[in-house]
């Protein structure tokens, strides 16, 4: 059991042949991870990393039954991306594209809703179900399989949790990493919430930043279900000069619930066990856990 993707998710690359969609999909598929192609338009009937490439990604779909698409295109270009994948019938859209401009992405992420698919994403280092499939950037090696799923807005926090949670002794079910843009296909409290009904997930570590009101809503979600799993929180951003815009698009504090203080106080209030630093938080995953 896993979320999102696993061994039996049937992924192509969008952006496949271009230097970026290369590297990683050579780094995805060297992990295990099966890509049964890619998309890259006026290039269909080729080959490239001994996988077909096909012009459209619905080609992709109905010669290789594709469900999962990574989107590795130009930032002009990403919305369009992902609009074509919901579009096909893909059901699991990723999205690693920084800097794709705000408004394509509020007309891409409503279309996407209206078609049944589930965006990751933009901005994002992409999902890993450690041993099974790598869809995205991050480091593979890093991830061990386990019963602790991640959930974070920050891609090297999530390197940094899964490493110290395997140093712990235990793994991970699997890791997304949400993105730090302002519109997002996928939020904090829908990934807690998938991980949260995963039988295989024992406990779940919530990665977020300054700015916006993902976390609370995440944290008040928890408690409202009943606080089932325990959730490891920290956020990012406690020493950011107060009304500087820092780091991610989306971390941008406008109001008194956005700052880092009174987020953990959210979520400690709703039953989240929260650390202050990011080196804690593989050893209160193994004490939460006994």
């Amino acid at each position: 059991m896993s979320v999102l993707v696993n061994k039996d998710s049937k992924i192509i690359v969008q952006g496949f042949t271009g230097s970026e969609g290369t590297f990683h999909a050579s780094q995805m598929i060297e992990y295990g991870t099966n890509v049964v192609g890619g998309v890259t338009p006026g290039k269909g009937g080729t080959s490239h990393l001994d996988r077909p490439v096909f012009n459209t990604v619905k080609d992709a779909v109905d010669q290789a039954g594709a469900d999962t698409s990574i989107i590795f295109v130009p930032p002009a270009f990403a919305a369009d991306a992902i609009m074509e994948a919901a579009d096909a019938g893909i059901k699991v859209i990723i999205a690693i594209t920084e800097g794709i401009p705000v408004a394509d992405m509020i007309k891409a992420n409503n279309y996407v809703k209206k078609r049944n698919s589930r965006l990751i994403g933009p901005n994002c280092p992409g999902v890993i179900t450690p041993g099974e499939a790598k869809v995205g950037i991050m480091p593979g090696f890093v991830f061990k399989k386990g019963t602790v799923g991640i959930v974070s807005k920050s891609g090297t926090l999530t390197y940094e949790a899964a490493d110290q949670v395997v140093k712990q002794g235990l793994g991970i079910t699997t890791a997304i990493g949400i993105g730090g843009d302002p519109i997002i296909g996928t939020t904090t409290k829908e990934a807690v919430e998938l991980l949260m009904n995963d039988p295989e997930t024992e406990a779940i570590i919530m990665i977020g930043e300054i700015g916006g009101q993902l976390e609370a809503d995440a944290a008040r979600w928890v408690k409202a279900d009943g606080n089932r799993k325990p959730v490891i929180g920290f956020i990012a951003g406690e020493t950011a000069p107060a009304g500087r815009t820092m780091g991610h698009a989306g971390a941008i504090v406008g109001g008194s619930d956005d700052t880092a203080a009174a987020k953990k106080q959210i979520m400690r209030d709703n039953g989240i066990h929260v650390v202050d630093s990011p080196a804690e938080i593989g050893k209160k995953v193994k004490e939460v856990l006994g």
